[in-house]
């Protein structure tokens, strides 16, 4: 079966076997192998029009594998030419081995290839819909196209569809089924109803087999299921072979028999979700009893925080209730567990039936918790606010309690901290301290207090909480706040062991939101110590997941860190498409807009336009005034960036005056990094007012409060603003040793773009690179330039201004004008143009 639709979500491979074919210097063997249907025939096809375009010799071969030794050799035949021979086998044979050839594994398409594929059949499907046909067809193009055009198009727009097999796939298994005994056809059915997680005793006995490892032998020769690394029976744990199998199976088996051996499945299990998703699935019609079970079982889920399992047990229980009003309630609910389990994407698809509910407080505050995912600040206040309004404290008080926890979650991205901690005790009084909304609202609970400026207490609540929930995904998000805190208050190593906990305990039912921000704060641990690599693995990790999950509220902060570590290593293509990534969610919440404006910071910051770096970062100063988190040291550093723009540009007095209260506080605080981050631009401040000896003391103090702290990001930044000011106050050898230190420093970081200022620093001073001795500087003919007038003249060859020129080099536009003037007269030259062209 062929089903063209072009080379979609191939051009890693097609780039790489085209760059292979053009540095080829003899005959080579490529083979491409893969699943049927894969693609592997339609990668051949589209490398073979390709190759003559790009006058690459490429021969293909299809289908290898169907051929012998002897046929192999003939095809390919003789040619003294070197070139490569690309093949395509669905296995490995000993005749294709025998050539040596390297070996292309082809896996399945990723999520965006599959919507691309949907895009180019004309079909419009749903977000959801997308990842639930990438995982049913584990990627593979030819099940893909098959699914696209035998379902009508309407049902790929709605959400929650239960995807079949393929005709050819059903018309398959049921040929395997019909030929296999009867006993191996029963395991193989009960494998299909069953979850992949329970016993192959269950198996057996809802199969109602007597012969039970007869029966397994002859189900695994069919394919249908699979059971790996299993040699002996206590091994044996046979699984269905990938959802297109089962489906198909269940289409074979038809309606009735499928609900029936769900029915007696629903005896034999003993987990009690599976229990119940059984006697759902053998339901067609309303049955308030079960839904009830559900609803309770649901509540259960979500009290210990599993959020994903509470979703569907509500959306269940919905289903099978006849009564409108708590069929609403029960839809409502299922929702607003999607989204605390952090699938927006899923919950999104439903808004349209609660938006046509009645109105209701629980309603509000599911709209309102969507709003504040997608960071809509005044949507979501103004939907708590009249949920807020309208609910009944005596007959709702959980549902209080719930707008009370979203009201802790809206003003904890609103980074307002005395807010946070009233709701915070609101709802934890009127939820109690073990409810979903009470503990959710005591891991928040802690950070409002940090940012009210009460660090001691807020250890101490999150000291508490670690003791009374150990446990499950509840302590996922214990873990999440208590690193994010530790982050704060420079317990470096605690955080980044509290947030990969956070991160790993997802696949034990945590939340993808809370993951998410586990990541994105990982992240900031990870830059911080200079482990960049790692962050941005970190990075990617959590951009997908907010992709996958559709919450953008996060995503400003983790792009910010991607745009600081692509900018210091020069890297501005990636830098810039972080910084606008930052930017792109169309939120308001202080913790998206923060990160965006010092991620464009750290862009201008990088390129030495400190002028633009003061244009940045203004509006942090305005947000500061009623914004506790931008002034409580520690949470984010843009001061000692804004301030340090100021000295540069040359505002000395300005500078002094944003500097001196966040001093004061965070002396009160006995917060060390940020004292040093204020206290290197407090120095640089002394040092442009010719207090020198003033500016090396308070340097010197910087890197004293900064030892034993794991923060080699802070550390390089000290060491080159204090290399740069010792140098301009004439201190050369001193300067020399400290601009050493950062440069060091930076290039352990692979901070390229630092390195390179560090270097320009170096060999403006005249000493690292003089050290051949007074004897070389004598030799000098009188056209060679000083090491300051070399720097300067490179950076305006370069085309930068006399203002960016001396922000770079950290000197006077005058002294930038000085030097050029020296410049040309020793050069010969009468302008900027016959500078740049002479060192073109």
């Amino acid at each position: 079966m062929i089903i063209e639709a072009g080379c979609i979500g191939r051009d890693r491979e097609v780039g790489e076997i085209l760059e292979r074919a053009a540095q080829l210097t003899q005959t080579s063997y490529l083979l491409v192998t893969g699943a049927a249907g894969i693609g592997k025939s339609t990668l051949l096809r589209h490398v073979a029009q390709l190759a003559p375009q790009q006058d690459l010799s490429i021969r293909t071969i299809d289908d290898a594998d169907n051929l012998d030794a002897t046929e192999l050799t003939e095809v390919i035949g003789e040619n003294d030419d070197a070139h490569l021979v690309l093949l395509t086998a669905t296995h490995e044979t000993p005749a294709l081995m025998s050539f040596l050839p390297d070996v292309m594994p082809l896996a399945g398409l990723d999520r965006d290839a599959v919507a691309a594929l949907a895009t180019a059949r004309a079909r419009v499907v749903h977000p959801t819909v997308v990842d639930t046909l990438t995982h049913h067809t584990g990627g593979n193009p030819r099940d893909i196209l098959s699914l696209l055009d035998e379902l009508p198009g309407r049902a790929w727009s709605q959400a929650g569809i239960a995807l079949p097999a393929p005709g050819y796939i059903v018309n398959s298994v049921r040929e395997e089924l019909e030929a296999c005994p009867t006993p191996a056809r029963r395991l193989i059915e009960a494998l299909c109803i069953l979850h992949e997680n329970e016993s192959l005793g269950v198996a057996i006995e809802l199969a109602d087999i007597t012969d039970p490892l007869g029966a397994l032998d002859d189900a695994l020769r069919t394919g249908l299921v699979q059971a790996p690394a299993a040699l002996v029976p206590a091994d044996a744990h046979p699984r269905v072979a990938g959802p297109l199998i089962q489906a198909a199976v269940l289409e074979v088996m038809g309606i009735r028999r499928v609900g029936e051996m769900h029915r007696r499945a629903a005896d034999l299990v003993t987990d009690p979700v599976h229990r119940l998703n059984h006697r759902v699935a053998a339901t067609p019609v309303p049955d308030a009893a079960l839904a009830d079970e559900l609803d309770a079982l649901a509540q259960a889920r979500a009290t210990d925080g599993e959020w994903a399992a509470a979703a569907e047990l509500y959306r269940q229980a919905g289903r099978l209730t006849s009564d409108r009003l708590r069929s609403d309630q029960r839809t409502t609910l299922s929702v607003d567990a999607l989204l605390a389990a952090g699938d927006c994407v899923s919950a999104a698809s439903y808004v349209p039936i609660v938006e046509s509910l009645r109105e209701t407080a629980l309603r509000n505050a599911t709209l309102a918790y969507l709003a504040i995912l997608r960071g809509r600040s005044a949507d979501a206040h103004l939907r708590l606010e009249r949920a807020w309004g309208i609910v009944s404290f005596e007959r709702e008080p959980d549902v209080a309690a719930l707008i009370a926890q979203r009201f802790v979650l809206h003003n904890l991205v609103r980074c307002r901290g005395d807010e946070l901690v009233d709701w915070a005790d609101r709802a934890i009084e009127m939820a109690g301290d073990n409810s979903p909304a009470g503990i959710e609202a005591a891991v928040i609970r802690g950070l409002g207090q940090a940012w009210s400026g009460d660090t001691t207490g807020a250890v101490a609540s999150y000291t508490d909480l670690a003791e009374r929930v150990r446990f499950g995904p509840q302590a996922q998000r214990v873990s999440m706040g208590r690193g994010w805190l530790e982050l704060g208050i420079d317990d470096i190593g605690s955080a980044r062991s509290h947030l990969e906990t956070a991160v790993s305990m997802a696949a034990l039912g945590g939340s993808n939101r809370i993951s998410l921000w586990s990541l994105a704060w990982l992240a900031r641990v990870e830059f911080l110590t200079g482990d960049w690599d790692t962050a941005l693995v970190t990075v990617e990790r959590g951009r997908e997941l907010a992709d996958r999950g559709g919450i953008e509220l996060a995503t400003p902060l983790l792009n910010w860190t991607a745009a600081q570590i692509h900018s210091l290593r020069g890297d501005w293509s990636s830098a810039h498409d972080a910084a606008d990534r930052a930017a792109a969610p169309a939120g308001d919440y202080e913790v998206m807009r923060i990160p965006t404006l010092l991620a464009r910071a750290q862009l201008a910051e990088a390129a030495a336009d400190y002028g633009k770096v003061i244009r940045t970062l203004e509006p942090l100063r305005q947000m500061a005034k009623d914004t506790p988190a931008l002034v409580e040291p520690g949470w984010w550093p843009w001061v000692d960036v804004l301030a340090n723009a100021l000295v540069v540009d040359g505002q000395l007095d300005e500078a002094d005056a944003l500097l001196t209260p966040f001093e004061e506080r965070t002396a009160a605080r006995g917060h060390r990094s940020a004292a040093a981050r204020l206290g290197y631009a407090r120095a640089r401040l002394l040092g442009s007012t010719g207090d020198i000896h003033g500016a090396r003391r308070t340097f010197e103090r910087s890197l004293e409060l900064l030892e034993g702290l794991p923060l080699r990001y802070d550390l390089a930044r000290v060491n080159f603003a204090y290399g740069q000011t010792l140098r301009r106050a004439g201190k050369r050898r001193a300067a020399d040793t400290v601009m050493a230190t950062a440069r060091e420093i930076y290039h352990s970081l692979g901070a390229t773009t630092y390195v390179e200022r560090c270097d320009r620093e170096l060999k403006a001073g005249g000493v690292h690179t003089g050290h051949a001795g007074a004897s070389h500087r004598a030799e000098r003919d009188v056209t060679d330039l000083t090491p300051q007038e070399e720097a300067v003249a490179t950076l305006v060859a370069r085309g930068l201004s006399n203002r960016e020129v001396a922000a770079e080099l950290y000197i006077s536009p005058k002294t930038v004008q000085y030097h050029l003037t020296r410049i040309y007269a020793k050069l010969g030259l009468r302008s900027r143009s016959e500078l740049a062209a002479s060192r073109s």
